[in-house]
């Protein structure tokens, strides 16, 4: 199935966000993410104000390794704490994604973004 474009699931897009919101979806049972970790996740990210999902790693497959050090603040702040099995959803303000850059034409400048995040594993841990 192909994620980009559709509209994220049991969103309702708003206008603006103030802070970073963070919703376990359903809480894992494995082991917690902390600061600085690598982690292995399937991600759909998409806009605050539409809702449509401007990428998702389903879309390519498998799920994605990379550090929290290497992605936008709020996944580094969100995301510890997470445990492996758990689903959250982040809510980010612009500053905390990509502020006045916009990384791909799918994400204007000064976007809010909500992120659903599946963390599948946890390869390097703080």
């Amino acid at each position: 199935m192909a994620y980009e474009g559709t509209k994220l699931h049991g969103f309702d897009p708003r206008d603006e966000v103030k802070e970073l919101e963070i919703i376990d979806v359903e809480v894992g049972a494995g082991e917690e993410v902390k600061p600085g970790a690598t982690i292995t996740a399937h991600y759909t990210g998409a806009l605050v104000k539409n809702g449509i999902i401007f990428q998702s790693s389903h879309d390519f497959g498998d799920a994605i390794t990379f550090g929290l050090d290497q992605v936008i603040k709020g996944w580094t702040h969100g995301v510890p704490g997470m445990k492996i099995g758990g689903t959250r959803r982040l809510i980010i303000p612009a500053e905390m994604a990509y502020g006045a850059s916009s990384p791909s034409r799918n994400i204007p400048a000064n976007s809010d973004l909500v992120f659903d995040i599946d963390l599948v594993a946890i390869p390097r841990n703080g």
